[in-house]
């Protein structure tokens, strides 16, 4: 593959916060801790080793194994496990829903960017351990974000009816998947690979997070790449103190308050509202928010209702009913983990944005935030098509009626600019307006909305010329248009419409890494990758 970057902020597809992260602007710095670099990780393993309880190592390992006892693991894998018994490791973190077939391609871009992220540590601090992991969102219930991909435009989805936690659903009715699924594809090898590596993660697996870990594992196990599943009453335990703090004093409520009213004066956007209790109640087919109310403690849309006493003897002998919201489930994570850095994309990173005086009234070391590695793949076909066209990679981005516009102008015979009429009409009326001011001074409203109608005029004409010259090169519009939309489908990007398949159809057992090979986490620019 041949590589090349563009800025985020040229992509024009990234917010503000994301922006401002990745200028380092200094308004932001409060809401980190430190700023990916490769120097910066020193300081981060050296603060989580010093916090980090040891005795989590076991519990987290004894964990590990039984949730891969089912699962084939490559020699690395069976290593890395090991390896995090050794208060000399560290994890390098990324998570995800349960997305079927992986989701969207950014799904992939992720688990690269923690593979990569770990490489690029271990060469640099040789005395030390670094384990990309991909955490499951297996206690998320939001069934309809997760339900379906993408595939050549025709979205392929789970139609079934979805309570509780996501990980939990069996995956009755996944046959009738596979077999739209399978029809949309052909019959090469590639093709052949997708069918058996959905049938044998869909299929073949009674719920959705065991298919899900060996759909990852397939795919990224040889890379040591090592998947949890949060969802575990022994991890869970572990986390009892946080919960019991969050149950009785609401401190996540208080901190991240405080946090999202500085936000709002820097006019960013708050991406997620705490609550005053940020759980859920977990059991069977139940996932429903805990609230506090006239000193109890109520299930939500259910009549379960506990005294403060009978909610926190609940927690102690059944810690696996108490599940972290968003706001939560990064405090989880980095209780259970020796992890040092947490990859996201822009709206996760809005939101850690929102947690870090959280973490420190809490006394848990506030990882590393990177943005996740972001890719547009371009075929040699479609290479050519811009070539033709005299298109850039940098003009795909622009809005497509802009594009188009700009496109027309450059190849018409007629200058479709009107811009120095417009300024010899102004300076016309400048004198205009001079005359008016020493007669009559009512009379410059007058020359006012006479300058505005010539120039509303120009304007039209300017739009009705180009509109003219769009019909004579109509060939050229609709070869822009269709060229965009296939790199840009619904005008967003690639890697958050398009399932990996589409690609993988065409390259191949390649693909995977090649992306390891060509996408560099710490470079924080967005990679353009031509295949």
């Amino acid at each position: 593959m041949e590589v090349s970057c563009i800025s985020y902020e040229q992509t024009n597809y990234f917010s503000k916060i994301v922006a401002d992260y990745l200028d380092k602007n200094p308004e932001l710095k409060s809401f980190y801790n430190h700023f990916p670099t490769l120097e910066s990780f020193k300081k981060q393993f050296e603060t989580k080793q010093k916090q980090f309880q040891h005795s989590n190592r076991k519990v987290l390992v004894n964990s590990l194994e039984k949730q891969y006892q089912n699962t084939n693991k490559s020699d690395l894998l069976i290593q890395n496990i090991e390896l995090l018994n050794q208060e000399n490791t560290f994890t390098i973190t990324t998570g995800h829903q349960l997305n079927i077939f992986t989701g969207p391609l950014y799904f992939l871009y992720k688990i690269v960017s923690a593979i990569n992220l770990a490489k690029q540590l271990k060469a640099e601090y040789p005395n030390y351990n670094f384990i990309p992991v991909y955490w499951m969102a297996t206690e998320d219930h939001d069934f309809e974000e997760i339900n379906y991909f993408n595939f050549k435009g025709r979205k392929i989805k789970w139609d079934r009816n979805s309570s509780g936690a996501v990980g939990r659903l069996n995956t009755t009715g996944m046959k009738v998947l596979f077999d739209i699924f399978s029809k949309e594809l052909d019959n090469s090898e590639n093709a052949n690979y997708l069918k058996e590596l959905f049938k044998n993660a869909y299929l073949n697996h009674s719920n959705l997070a065991e298919a899900t870990r060996y759909l990852v594992n397939e795919l990224f196990g040889a890379y040591g790449l090592v998947i949890i599943d949060g969802d575990d009453v022994n991890l869970k335990r572990a986390f009892i103190p946080k919960v019991e703090d969050e149950l009785l004093h609401q401190t996540s409520f208080k901190e991240v308050s405080k946090t999202n009213e500085q936000l709002k004066k820097l006019s960013y956007k708050i991406q997620v509202n705490s609550r005053k209790l940020n759980l859920f109640y977990l059991k069977d087919e139940l996932r429903e928010r805990i609230i506090f109310e006239n000193n109890q403690f109520k299930i939500n849309n259910t009549k379960l209702v506990f005294s403060k006493d009978e909610i926190l003897k609940e927690l102690r002998q059944h810690p696996e009913r108490f599940s972290p919201n968003v706001l939560l489930r990064g405090l989880y994570q980095e209780t259970i983990l020796p992890n040092l850095c947490y990859i996201g994309g822009g709206g996760e990173l809005a939101y850690w944005f929102q947690l870090k005086s959280y973490f420190e009234k809490v006394n848990i070391p506030f990882p590393i935030l990177l943005l996740r590695n972001s890719g547009l793949l371009i075929s040699k076909k479609q290479q050519a098509k811009m070539h033709r066209l005299n298109i850039s990679v940098l003009d795909l981005f622009e809005k497509q009626e802009v594009l188009i516009n700009q496109k027309i102008k450059e190849i018409s015979n007629l200058k479709i600019d009107f811009s120095n009429q417009k300024e010899f009409l102004k300076q016309q009326f400048i004198q205009l307006k001079e005359i008016a001011k020493q007669t009559d001074y009512s009379f410059l409203g007058a020359v006012n909305a006479q300058e505005k109608k010539q120039l509303n005029g120009l304007s039209n004409l300017e739009k009705r010329l180009l509109k003219a010259e769009k019909r004579k090169y109509n060939d050229i519009v609709n070869r822009i248009t269709l060229l965009q939309n296939e790199l840009f489908p619904n005008q967003s990007l690639e890697e958050r419409i398009r399932n990996f398949s589409e690609i993988y159809q065409k390259v191949g057992k390649d693909l995977i890494p090649e992306l390891i090979q060509n996408l560099n986490p710490l470079d924080l620019e967005f990679t353009v990758l031509e295949y």
